[in-house]
């Protein structure tokens, strides 16, 4: 079957290899749809924590069902998508059903080859429904999940200001999931264009370009002076993670996101006296992929809006570095594998 392997930071090769022979409890799908994701993007420029090389990448996956593996439900060619952290069942997340934090977690793409391939063997109780959605919409519930996951640890409720840092894919994603949760969202980036995209297509109020804003100042006058109650990075940026925690709220929650290889540094003084909360998300539950396919099921959110550039399987390796470039415009490529 057809594949293609990362083989070195920057080097993509197109290879014939083996299709899986799914063991008791795997299932087998056709892979139809793959989006690009930060994760990709990062482990082909190098800079993807917790990654090794050669790698198959890819885990925005949705295709035909080929063999369900015992999956009860399930049934031989309709079209699904699956959960991509493939975890241990065993140790204290697991226990505790905190399965996105596995001690011993095999991300698809990331720890184990992913889908940039004809075939894809995956964990039968990963296999999710495609309860009607396009190929493209369901390649796309991962992304929003990981943003539903995030919300969720910051326990956001209706009405308070929500400060997203970054309005990539995932930043993007959570904005709108942020919106639907009833807050007052505010979008921080240094893209223009994106800051514009949030206007425009995701109708949010507040943007704050911090290339070329005072952003204390801003988020002074859009709070009335309170500061937001809850920040999400979505960046992955060393820079823009240390700088945020100056613009929380007495009381607020500090959720990351996006993630960097550096260390975080901040005043524990200005940190303490607000009484704060800082926590990491890490990849999404269950109850977050099915959160986001309400959401589209009930037509609160678009998928198809995030995706700006659309290719072929046979096209990614010339197409791939320009998608690194902001100025190509790329929020989610999409590519097709018949």
């Amino acid at each position: 079957m057809k594949s293609l392997i990362c083989s070195s930071p920057g080097q993509f090769e197109y290879q014939e290899i083996p299709a899986p022979q799914p063991a008791p409890g795997q299932a087998l799908i056709r892979i139809r749809r793959i989006g690009i994701c930060g994760t990709d993007l990062h482990a082909f420029e190098g800079t993807q924590p917790f990654f090794s090389y050669p790698r198959i990448l890819g885990h925005e996956l949705a295709g035909e069902l080929v063999d369900a593996g015992g999956a009860a439900g399930f049934e031989k060619g309709e079209t699904v998508s699956f959960i991509p952290y493939f975890n241990c069942g065993t140790c204290i997340a697991c226990r505790c059903g905190k399965t996105n934090c596995c001690t011993d977690i095999k991300v698809c793409g990331v720890h184990v080859d992913g889908g940039m391939v004809e075939y894809l063997s995956v964990p039968a109780d990963k296999l999710l429904h495609g309860e009607g959605l396009s190929f493209e919409a369901l390649a796309l519930v991962e992304p929003l999940a990981i943003g539903a996951h995030g919300l969720r640890r910051a326990a956001v409720e209706a009405g308070e200001f929500v400060l997203v840092v970054g309005a990539g894919p995932i930043g993007l994603g959570i904005i709108a999931l942020a919106a639907i949760a009833g807050a007052q969202v505010i979008a921080l980036d240094v893209n223009e264009n994106r800051l514009s995209f949030c206007t425009h297509k995701l109708g949010v109020e507040h943007t704050i370009n911090a290339a070329t804003q005072d952003v204390m100042e801003r988020l002074k006058q859009i709070t009335n002076g309170d500061m937001p109650t809850v920040v999400i990075d979505a960046t992955g940026n060393g820079k823009a993670i240390n700088n945020a925690f100056q613009y929380m709220a007495h009381g607020a929650r500090y959720v990351l996101v996006g993630l960097q290889k550096g260390d975080i540094s901040f005043s524990h003084p200005e940190f303490h006296k607000r009484e704060a909360t800082l926590m990491s998300s890490r990849n999404a539950t269950r109850e977050d992929f099915e959160h986001v396919i309400r959401c589209i099921k009930n037509n609160q959110i678009d998928p198809l809006t995030f995706i700006t550039h659309r290719v072929n399987f046979e096209q990614i390796k010339e197409q791939f570095a320009g998608w690194l470039d902001p100025a190509n415009g790329v929020i989610k490529a999409m590519v097709s594998i018949n």
